[in-house]
């Protein structure tokens, strides 16, 4: 572990416990009510999936224009989309972002095989689509989330998708082109002694970042990622299905792919595969970035996003 990596696990954990506490001054949040739309250009919203299980999102921008269905990573939630959210480049188009099952405010079934399903990831994926009211969206995938989409494709088809941008992407779960490092935490961060879950977490949360964040960021991504169910990460790397580069070769649909070039944990070579699958996909890597390339060069990301978006509205 860097200097700069024992530092910012530091602050996460020194930040981590002065956000709980201010938290436990605060009124307990009541509890969801039925699956609801987002009203207006914006707002709260829960969708229920298939088996029952109620994800929590929310929309921002014009019913009426492009849509964009941002669908982050392991851990972390709806809010690692908070930097898109505030673009002026994306400012034209419909967000949409929701904390997939077991993170954040959506529900968290505590058996691993609620995680293990890859048809269950797809069926929430529609099932947000459809509470959101969304049309065609762009699918935007980040880490897990490109594992998330290419569930969602493999069972629904791309009938309902204009397009698919993979950002540092699962698209398949293989040793060649993941890194040891995520190999340890895909089994450290869902042990069952507190103490070294405690730890992995703050660590596997440094990893995603070339720059870590500071302050009030570090601080809000450390107690997000501690919200997360530890059957997520039991069931999500015993999954019977592990490939989805059969699913995005088929896809014919536009893709751009996005990676940063300091990933500690996905492999360049897993993007550039799915890159070279058919002609006019659009590689894209980012020189000042981990894992986490939206978040580290938010500017350059939000032009790119922005352009890649436009282009397919225009047909």
């Amino acid at each position: 572990m860097t200097p700069d990596t024992q530092f910012a696990r530091r602050s996460l954990v020194l930040g981590a416990t002065a956000a709980l506490a201010g938290g436990l001054a605060r009124p307990f949040a009541a509890q969801p009510g039925p699956p609801q739309r987002p009203s207006g250009p914006g707002g709260s919203f829960q969708a229920r999936s298939a088996d029952g299980t109620v994800l929590t999102g929310d929309a921002l921008g014009d019913p009426a224009a492009p849509e964009i269905l941002f669908i982050h990573g392991l851990r972390q939630s709806r809010l690692s989309w908070e930097r898109q959210f505030a673009d002026p480049a994306l400012s034209g188009f419909r967000l949409v972002r929701f904390d997939l099952r077991g993170h954040g405010d959506s529900d968290k079934p505590a058996t691993p095989s609620a995680y293990a399903d890859a048809d269950r990831w797809a069926e929430d994926v529609a099932a947000v689509i459809a509470a959101a009211g969304l049309r065609r969206p762009v699918l935007v995938g980040w880490s897990l989330g490109g594992y998330v989409a290419g569930a969602y494709l493999r069972q629904q088809g791309a009938g309902r998708v204009s397009g698919v941008n993979l950002v540092d992407a699962v698209s398949k779960l293989s040793p060649d082109l993941l890194t040891p490092l995520a190999g340890r935490f895909a089994r450290s961060t869902s042990s069952h002694d507190l103490t070294e879950r405690v730890a992995e977490t703050a660590d596997f949360l440094a990893a995603c970042f070339h720059r870590p964040p500071t302050g009030a960021d570090l601080h809000r991504m450390l107690v997000v990622n501690g919200m997360t169910a530890r059957a997520v990460n039991e069931g999500f790397t015993s999954a019977a299905v592990t490939d989805f580069e059969p699913t995005f070769q088929a896809y014919s649909g536009p893709v751009l792919v996005t990676h940063g070039a300091h990933d500690a944990l996905v492999r360049l070579a897993m993007s550039e595969r799915v890159a070279a699958q058919r002609p006019g996909r659009r590689l894209s890597v980012f020189p000042q970035s981990g894992h986490t390339p939206f978040w580290e060069e938010p500017e350059r990301y939000g032009q790119e996003l922005a352009a890649f978006v436009t282009a397919i509205a225009k047909g």
